[in-house]
């Protein structure tokens, strides 16, 4: 017999597998020996009161064995002699692009400028240890993108753009545990993400695709209103439609697009800062019990959001028992993220703690703080059109000019400024901070004095209100380290609708985070999966009408 069940069990006896057991047999009043088998579908945790539960909903078998596969896997054919399309970029969204491609009968060619998921973390470890920043391999460039190695949390809220159980299902397929299906908030980690980027690949390859890595894409094949391919910096031409896949960080990109008349628009974007917590201060107060998380339960998260001026202040990516990491993707910029392995068994918890910016601050608020940037030689040289209010690019700019001032104040290399939180609050320099995750070392710094006003006063009022809301939350043993400006794509490549195609360039498909339509792996997997559809209906178009 195959049935399901939904239980709310304190964490002693959901998290254990002969309690739960014991608990689903009393339930169904049944012997324990009938049970064959329990799968969770459906797990949440309710810490809303003292006694803590866990909502299950769980899949039973007695007296019969259990399928062997919690899911149908995709079957990928050989698309070898098929007819081919670029995707460019193997964060995400592209690797997802590709693989959907497989499926529709396409080859997929992918393009990627940085090097392959195990060769990145060389340079990522000599960006803590010497300081130096590769351009082309770093936090944000190479094989898995953005998400190969800042988390992996799989939550989302756009679900009414896509399937969100199939990308699940295909994270699961290529070796992420089974558990992400039934979690609510599922996470990977980054120790076990590299493993299933790979097999993803491996995926590619068999079927008769093409990956190649430290293969830049520089420019379009622009034939008239129609995309013929693309060229890298060796030279080399790849034919076929384009799927752009590049990722929020790929700024020459966007340089490249403008200067080619492709049309894209400037976007909003939320700016701030990564706030460090010891993770059991957080267990304590999301838990609401001294102990913290005790034994069964898992690092708390914590979700934060208030309205100050007219503008929201948010919590973003929060890592539980995760780490703060130098996410800068090239010269004379400090850039921070937050990432976590699987078991967040850490000693801090981080999340962004940021502020919306939208396009006509620049002209109203930021003023300031983009007048005083322009007296820095070296940006201004670089954004002498600044002051053109129809210029894309301008929200491009406030994130340049954020991060070259927090390198600065941070003495001109990948050491943060960082502030203890309450001083922030109070504007006062702190004379010591408290140990951190961040590897390569802080400097304390008067954030609240050159930061954006527009910024910090937010923040500070944000984080009055999140310490109201949540007693102990606002302390100076967390700290803020500088800065958090990569949490979007500053800008949005147009695209129509209905094909997904680029507004005025047939055959080119902007996709995922990059390209403005995305927030995260899961939204940029999906946006992938739906730009390959197009992709290969638009292919299947063309075929029928030379017929």
């Amino acid at each position: 017999m195959h049935t399901t069940l939904q239980l709310r069990l304190t964490p002693d006896v959901a998290y254990v597998g002969e309690r739960l057991r014991a608990a689903v047999a009393e339930s169904l009043q049944v012997p324990a020996s009938h049970i064959r088998a329990v799968r969770p579908l459906k797990r949440s945790i309710d810490a809303r009161q003292r006694t803590i539960f866990v909502n299950l909903s769980l899949e039973i078998w007695l007296n019969e064995a259990p399928s062997t596969l919690s899911f149908e896997p995709i079957r990928y054919g050989d698309v070898s002699h098929a007819p081919q399309a670029i995707v460019v970029g193997a964060g995400p969204g592209g690797l997802f692009a590709a693989l959907r491609l497989i499926e529709l009968g396409v080859r997929p060619i992918v393009l990627e400028r940085g090097k392959n998921v195990r060769d990145r973390k060389r340079d990522l470890a000599r960006i803590s240890r010497e300081h130096i920043v590769d351009s082309e391999s770093n936090y944000s460039f190479g094989e898995g993108g953005a998400g190969a190695y800042s988390d992996g949390k799989l939550y989302t809220r756009s679900k009414k753009r896509g399937n969100v159980e199939r990308i699940l299902r295909v994270f699961c397929q290529h070796g992420a545990a089974t558990d992400i299906l039934a979690d609510a908030h599922p996470h990977i980690g980054t120790d076990r993400l590299p493993a299933i980027i790979e097999a993803m690949r491996h995926q590619i390859l068999k079927c008769g695709g093409e990956v190649h890595f430290q293969t830049r894409v520089d420019g379009l094949l622009l034939e008239h209103d129609h995309i013929g391919g693309v060229y890298t910096q060796q030279g080399t031409e790849f034919r076929g439609p384009v799927i752009l896949a590049t990722g929020h960080s790929a700024r020459d990109v966007y340089r490249y697009l403008r200067q080619a008349g492709v049309e894209i628009e400037q976007k909003g974007i939320a700016v701030g800062v990564r706030l460090e917590h010891p993770s059991k201060l957080i267990d304590q107060l999301q838990y609401h019990r001294r102990e913290g998380r005790g034994q069964y339960l898992p690092a708390a998260e914590y979700s934060m959001v208030q309205q100050v001026e007219g503008r929201g202040v948010y919590s973003f990516c929060m890592c539980p028992g995760g780490f703060v990491v130098p996410a800068a993707s090239g010269p004379e910029q400090v850039v921070v993220n937050g990432m976590s392995p699987s078991s967040r068994g850490g000693q801090w918890s981080n999340s962004g703690m940021v502020v919306e910016t939208r396009p006509d601050d620049l002209d109203g608020e930021l003023r300031p703080f983009l007048q005083e940037a322009m007296q820095d030689d070296a940006f201004a040289s670089c954004h002498t059109d600044m002051d053109d209010a129809s210029n894309p690019l301008r929200m491009m700019y406030l994130q340049e000019a954020m991060e070259r001032a927090t390198w600065i104040q941070g003495g001109r290399k990948q050491t943060a400024p960082a502030q203890r939180m309450a001083d922030f609050v109070n504007r006062k320099l702190s004379a010591d901070l408290p140990p951190s995750s961040y590897a390569p070392g802080l400097i304390a710094s008067p954030l609240h004095f050159w930061m954006p006003c527009f910024v910090t006063t937010r923040l500070q009022e944000g984080f009055k209100a999140f310490g109201r809301r949540c007693h102990g939350f606002l302390t100076n043993d967390a700290l803020m380290i500088a800065s958090e400006t990569r949490t979007s794509a500053p800008v949005r490549v147009l695209r129509d609708a209905a094909t997904l195609q680029h507004i005025r360039i047939t055959g080119l498909f902007p996709c995922g985070e990059g390209a403005g339509y995305a927030g995260g792996i899961v939204s940029a997997a999906i946006d992938g999966e739906r730009c390959a559809e197009a992709l290969a209906a638009w292919m299947d178009s063309k075929t029928s009408g030379s017929r």
